[in-house]
């Protein structure tokens, strides 16, 4: 099947154009009447005001979405290289949290979890929050079978690659630490 040739004009047709919505047969309508009562005899005005509601009608109906084009890969714009800016905040952006500098994280038992006997901990800033996982768990005694549910401050459960420091410096509470809540069986979020 050949694709549509946008180009061509459209068939003339003897009927007014298909109304887009009931809204434009109330307001056409509406004009219609309007014509109607205003025709005292003068044909040239009821000429003008016919003009002026057909092309009231084709406007609106110009006006309607044009069918999508489809783009192939070819036409679209591929970047070589990252904005100057972009480049600098992401080489910045590593630069945030030296190897040296850690975070405090508060741990909280949630539900029927047992509790642990040492419930803060540090961790390097630039580790990602899969360790503090791996730690809990270890913590925790878990099988590898068990399920450990941690949340950030008992509102949502970060992936598994983000980066400590990050969550840190978004969520930290008024003592300077990331409270993670866990749970055996689900939670929150």
């Amino acid at each position: 099947m050949d694709p549509p040739d946008f180009t061509s004009p459209p068939s003339p047709s003897s009927s007014s154009p298909p109304l887009a919505s009931p809204e434009d047969a109330d307001i056409t309508n509406s004009n219609n009447n309007n014509n109607s009562s205003n025709n005292n005899g003068n044909d040239s005005n009821s000429n003008s005001n016919n003009h002026n509601s057909s092309s009231t009608t084709s406007n609106r109906n110009s006006c309607a979405a044009s069918p999508e084009i489809p783009l192939t890969l070819s036409a679209s714009v591929m970047l070589a290289d990252l904005p100057r800016d972009a480049t600098a905040a992401l080489a910045s952006a590593g630069e945030l949290f030296p190897a040296h500098s850690k975070v405090v994280v508060k741990f909280k038992a949630v539900g029927s979890a047992p509790a642990l006997q040492q419930d803060v901990c540090k961790i390097s800033a630039g580790r990602k929050f899969e360790e503090v996982v791996r730690y809990l768990r270890r913590k925790l005694r878990c099988k590898e079978t068990e399920s450990v549910f941690l949340y950030v401050n008992s509102a949502f459960a970060p992936s598994l690659d983000e980066v400590v420091g990050n969550l840190h410096q978004c969520f930290k509470n008024a003592h300077d630490q990331l409270v993670v809540a866990y749970s055996i069986t689900p939670a929150f979020g």
